[in-house]
């Protein structure tokens, strides 16, 4: 991918056809900004959108090796506690005032904030040229996910979700020994995450006074506008249907990157909600569900095909439902959070891709590790940059989240529908056996806020 259009400029480029020019003739990023190329100085110009909460002033202080020039958060309160840290940076409380009035000095933005408004926000910097980091999971819902792969195509510019496991070096030997036959054909993979976010709350929290340094409603956005409680913003928002997925698209988008990759899962033709406990009207439930993936091409293995594999997920008390597979031990599995089953063998990883062993790990002993076929990352944050400034490609831009989003949320959805398998249509983004169920593929939008489908 590049940044800006197909002619960026880099930097490394830049300095060798201008070696011989004196450094009078250098030309500034505005005009560079303003053509559409990227400036080849040595660092970017960056904005940061959500800054506080949950992760925001991590991922800022993530990409601060390059130059913070703008900072954005609907809470005042985060936003000068990271003003103190970037001092120089200039203050936004509102995302499209930022992109509106910075976009030409700006080579890309950071998105941290509340799963609903990432669409939003991720699509208004691509129209505008700016490359984007967006946090996990990609977007809150199916339709959304779809968008931004689309406009990630037509804007043509950097982009990169922030499931930091895909830049890991475990997850690139996890594939690599899923491609190198090891463990045979894989026919299932388990995953589990038994936390949960405002799992307590069954109701519309009792409102209560909106802090001053919070605009509420920029911060509801495209949701519906309910009263502020203190149990939403700053963090437990990612529980609640208007604004979150729950674990599936926090933890369960790490987790399951080994399989998304290793397998090249693309779209499944299935998914089925097997459990479901809790179930209320304003926050989401534990559950369990599986998805039935048909075969599909993967260029890493011999024969270039796959066969068919089912993707099971367990959240909350549901975790506690997983049953190792016949041939493995509750030992063999403990802490290991994604346990791929083959006709050959078993492998489990841990964390978001951080580690992998072959199952039971006494089979890591006199293992060696196939050969390398996978690049191994920087880092995922710096990956981004060296995109951003036209030295490699990102390892997860939307053109790859995006699908990879779509499949997860069918797992956000399926519960509404527990023990009843929902035939899924990738292509056309719908359930072709229950119309009811569809009604969960595109948000709400509240007035003033709808998002135009982009077509490629």
């Amino acid at each position: 991918m590049k940044s800006r259009n197909k002619q960026t400029v880099t930097r490394r480029n830049f300095l060798a056809t201008t070696a011989a020019i004196t450094a009078f003739s250098i030309v500034p990023r505005s005009v560079l900004a303003a053509s559409g190329d990227q400036a080849p100085s040595d660092k970017l110009n960056l904005g940061c959108v959500g800054v506080g909460g949950m992760q925001g002033l991590n991922d800022t202080r993530s990409v601060s090796t390059e130059n913070i020039y703008a900072l954005c958060d609907v809470d005042e309160s985060f936003l000068k506690q990271a003003a103190e840290l970037f001092p120089k940076a200039k203050l936004y409380r509102d995302y499209r005032e930022m992109l509106d009035k910075e976009h030409k000095n700006l080579d890309g933005i950071t998105i941290t904030i509340p799963d609903h408004m990432h669409a939003a926000v991720a699509l208004y910097a691509m129209e505008r040229g700016v490359a984007v980091y967006c946090q996990k999971p990609l977007t809150q819902s199916v339709w959304e996910a779809r968008l931004l792969t689309n406009a990630a195509k037509k804007y043509d510019v950097v982009t990169q979700m922030g499931n930091q496991g895909y830049s890991s070096e475990a997850t690139r030997v996890a594939c690599e020994i899923i491609w190198s036959g090891e463990l045979g054909d894989i026919t299932e993979v388990h995953s589990m995450s038994g936390g949960g976010f405002a799992r307590d709350i069954t109701e519309w929290p009792a409102a209560e006074a909106i802090p001053a340094t919070l605009d509420w409603d920029l911060w509801s956005g495209r949701a519906e506008k309910h009263p502020y409680s203190s149990k939403i913003h700053p963090s437990n928002w990612r529980g609640f249907l208007e604004y979150g997925s729950q674990m599936i698209g926090d933890w369960g988008i790490h987790m399951l990157g080994p399989a998304n990759w290793g397998l090249q899962l693309g779209s499944p033709v299935s998914v089925e909600c097997t459990a479901v406990e809790g179930v209320n009207p304003v926050t989401f439930p534990h559950y369990a569900c599986k998805m039935q993936f048909p075969e599909r091409p993967n260029q890493y293995v011999p024969g270039g095909t796959m066969g068919p594999v089912t993707v099971h997920w367990y959240e909350g008390n549901m975790a506690g439902t997983f049953t190792p597979p016949e041939g493995l031990t509750a030992e063999d599995v403990n802490g290991f959070n994604e346990i791929f089953v083959g006709t050959k063998g078993f492998m489990g990883t841990k964390g978001r891709g951080e580690s992998v062993s072959l199952l039971p790990t006494a089979r890591m002993t006199d293992y060696a590790l196939p050969p390398q076929v996978l690049k191994r990352s920087p880092g995922h944050y710096e990956n981004w940059i060296r995109a951003c400034k036209g030295e490699e490609e990102t390892c997860s831009p939307f053109q790859i989240a995006g699908p990879y989003t779509e499949w997860i949320l069918l797992g956000a959805i399926s519960w509404r529908f527990p023990n009843e398998k929902l035939m899924w249509d990738g292509e056309n983004l719908r359930f072709t056996n229950n119309k009811k169920a569809n009604d969960y593929i595109k948000p709400h939008f509240r007035r003033g806020w709808k998002l135009k489908d982009v077509k490629v």
